[in-house]
């Protein structure tokens, strides 16, 4: 049998030198089909080329009738051609004619011909077109001659996506390359972002394709292979990697496909037939690729990630080549992702980064936060984007409407262009107010503050003309971190913000992890709901070592000045109870040592959890302070988990019942005399902002690109008129939609941008 694989290497020298020829593309593809037919004793071969409108066309042929190319045509799906393009599977068949897909066409005359062997001609796992041998004889295609017709293939897709052939088709008609393509996910941070495509796992582009000494290449692809054996053994070894978990899980499996022999041998048997190393593991991925693409089991589809990621490597390793973030990016980078940490996002220059797409990813993925904290318009959940992406391709994301344009024609960049103008506009308008007190027209001061959990966010207090920071979130730190922060770095990083705000307000939110907010280096354990599971305080107090680590940092690091905190996801008051005891211990231990204590202490908890509604009256007789988290209160309440794209939309912030809530709060907090300030996203969006101020709040934190935007509606804001507006809307228990529309017609009427 190996014996046999000279042919398609003579076929494979052949080709080479066929495409180096100075001749016109059909002429080209003309001698192809005629070397692949003579080469494997076929009397017919036909290349079909899939157009941008989802048509097969049939671009060239040895042995069917001339006068048919470019005249003969399938739909996807439709005969036994078209069959093969949707299910990217080769098709090898005795007798033909009797297939269920059969489809006859005249014109060709290959109604004689019984023997058929097709296979897809794929690149990246995308189908570009079908390659097809006939023979009149009934007998079944060798493994072999399968193995050398797919390989001619992948020489063909390399051909096409060039371009070499975009000029022959009928007129007016592209082909499936480069067209333009529009997504729709989830926007993940406002903003909108123009730019080129910069792969954060780029393919490597093959452009060695045909070897020179098999030999050569089977010993550089078995060098490359040990070499990432290695390097996953090495990363399973690393002392930051828990022994168990999910996250162990993962990387163990990762390794299975490392060490998988099945995957090894096909890509030995793809450099035997001619393949240079790096071209067979390409040959390999784009048929796992393809394969692994059309499945809807999302265990298989997330193992063609680690496929994916694997082979990658490999390329990478055979070809010397750099990773991205290694490599200048050009001004206007857009990064495209499947997925990343959020430590690789701050890999980059952030100056040249004018967006984030990422196939996964969900408003709180680490990499989402830390996109928030760096103002990079984002959008997530767009599967299969980066099989679809190539680098240097021209892309727009919207950021505010989850969508994507992905080479996007001419009308549509105007048009976006346009909306980046106008927001440019926008924000000059807005820094404008920085200096301005925010103030309604009817004299409120509500005090916008800023949400942050990175050094680079403080640098923007001033910008935006925020007064304090309403909730700097610590865990950043430690999901940037690939080892768990020493308490010396913790005070290092505290003591840093509280010399940055410059004497203004900074609430600092102990650690917010477990749950999603997974970290490498903590064992945790699998959660149904994670959102709902050991996290925030919970976890805290089951953990107080690493509690009481924190809040010794943050009393060292506030020494002789004011110091803020507050604690996360507190469900019952003896969940506050408990952590205040716990920072009491601290205070009293800093106390014995004689080490500088905090001026003031002030002590506040985050209502998160609906149950904290039923006792307000004992949770405003403990605390300073209280802050709303309304993104997790709002999907608890509502029993939707607002990372599920089905449900993020479908329940309105702005109902009845939800602001019936909110009022509650406000309402116990000011007989209590506490104040309260609102730190999810509701705080910065103008119109949800609006109804806050309705309700009574007068503190609310936010991005720092909202502040401008919700400045703005205060300026223009009749506290009055709004109550004269909202109350009887509460009082009747109006529908969001109602509510939503009244208040916009009530800023429409009244001037007030929203």
């Amino acid at each position: 049998m190996r014996g046999s694989l000279a042919g398609p290497r003579v076929l494979l020298r052949r080709l080479r030198e066929a495409m180096a020829e100075r001749i016109s593309a059909q002429e080209r593809l003309d001698k192809i089909v005629t070397l692949i037919a003579a080469n494997m004793v076929a009397e017919v071969c036909s290349i079909y080329v899939l157009r941008a409108d989802g048509v097969l066309e049939l671009y060239a042929t040895e042995g069917l009738n001339k006068a048919a190319v470019h005249d003969t045509s399938l739909q996807i799906g439709e005969g036994l051609v078209g069959l093969i393009a949707a299910e990217a599977q080769p098709l090898n068949l005795s007798n033909a004619q009797s297939h269920p897909a059969f489809a006859y066409r005249p014109e060709t005359g290959e109604e004689i011909y019984h023997s058929f062997l097709g296979v897809p001609i794929l690149r990246a796992g995308r189908t570009l077109g079908v390659l097809v041998v006939q023979n009149r004889t009934r007998r079944v295609y060798t493994e072999e001659e399968e193995e050398a017709l797919h390989t001619t293939a992948m020489v063909l897709a390399e051909m096409i996506a060039a371009g070499g052939i975009a000029s022959i088709g009928r007129a007016g008609i592209e082909l499936d390359l480069g067209r333009p393509m529009h997504f729709v996910g989830a926007g993940l941070v406002e903003g909108i972002g123009l730019g080129h495509v910069i792969l954060h796992e780029p393919r490597v582009v093959v452009t060695h394709l045909i070897a020179e000494n098999v030999y050569d290449e089977l010993e550089r692809l078995d060098a490359s292979i040990a070499s990432l054996r290695l390097s996953v053994d090495d990363m399973l070894a690393r002392g930051e990697v828990a022994e168990s978990g999910e996250h162990r899980d993962v990387l163990e499996a990762y390794r299975m496909f490392a060490y998988d022999h099945g995957w090894a041998r096909r890509m030995h048997e793809a450099v035997e037939t001619g393949l240079t190393a790096e071209a067979a593991v390409e040959r390999v991925q784009s048929d796992m690729r393809a394969r692994l693409m059309r499945q809807t089991d999302p265990y298989i589809r997330e193992r063609l990630h680690d496929f994916d990621d694997l082979a990658n490597r490999l390329l990478r390793d055979l070809m010397g080549a750099p990773h991205v973030a290694d490599m200048d990016l050009p001004q206007d980078a857009i990064i495209v992702a499947r997925n990343m940490g959020a430590a690789e996002l701050l890999d980059y220059d952030r100056a040249k980064v004018r967006g984030l797409l990422l196939e996964e990813g969900g408003p709180t993925s680490h990499v989402a936060i830390v996109a928030r904290a760096l103002d990079i318009p984002t959008v997530g959940q767009i599967p299969g984007v980066v099989s679809l992406a190539e680098a240097g391709d021209a892309i727009i994301i919207d950021g505010d409407a989850g969508q994507v344009h992905l080479r996007p024609t001419g009308d549509i960049e105007n048009a976006y262009a346009d909306k980046v103008r106008f927001r440019a506009r926008r924000q000059e308008q807005y820094l404008r107010l920085r200096d301005k007190p925010s103030v309604t027209i009817d004299g409120i001061d509500v005090k916008l503050k800023l949400n942050a959990g990175l050094l680079v966010d403080l640098e923007h207090l001033n910008e935006a003309g925020a007064t304090g920071i309403g909730l700097f979130r610590t865990e950043l730190q430690f999901m940037v971190a690939s080892s768990f922060p020493r308490i010396g770095e913790q005070e290092n990083l505290y003591r840093r913000v509280i010399d940055m705000v410059d004497n203004q307000t900074v609430v600092f939110r102990t650690l917010d992890i477990g749950g999603d907010k997974v970290l490498p280096y903590i064992r945790t354990v699998a959660e149904e709901n994670p959102a709902m599971g050991w996290r925030a305080i919970r976890l805290g107090l089951d953990r107080p070592g690493l509690l009481r680590t924190q809040l010794r940092a943050l009393l060292h690091a506030a020494g002789g000045r004011e110091l803020s905190l507050m604690f996360p996801m507190i469900t019952e008051v003896g969940e506050f109870d408990r952590a205040k005891v716990l920072l009491e211990r601290e205070i009293a231990h800093l106390e014995r040592h004689d080490h500088s204590l905090p001026r003031s202490i002030r002590v506040g908890a985050m209502i998160e959890v609906p149950a904290l509604l039923y006792q307000l009256d004992e949770l405003f007789a403990r605390v300073d302070f209280a802050s709303i988290g309304s993104n997790d209160l709002h999907q608890f309440m509502m029993a939707s988990d607002r990372g599920n794209t089905r449900l993020a939309n479908r329940f309105d912030a702005l109902s009845a019942s939800f602001l019936r809530a909110m009022k509650s709060i406000i309402d116990h907090a000011d007989a209590a005399g506490k104040p309260v300030t609102v730190c999810g996203e509701m705080a910065g969006k103008p119109l949800e902002a609006m109804a806050l101020v309705g309700l009574g709040y007068r503190y609310l934190s936010m991005a720092p690109s909202a502040v401008g935007p919700v400045k703005a509606m205060v300026h223009g804001l009749s506290v009055e008129k709004l109550k004269g507006v909202l109350d009887p809307l509460l009082e009747n228990g109006g529908a969001a939609t109602d509510i939503r529309q009244a208040l916009t017609d009530f800023a429409d009427a009244e001037g007030i941008p929203h």
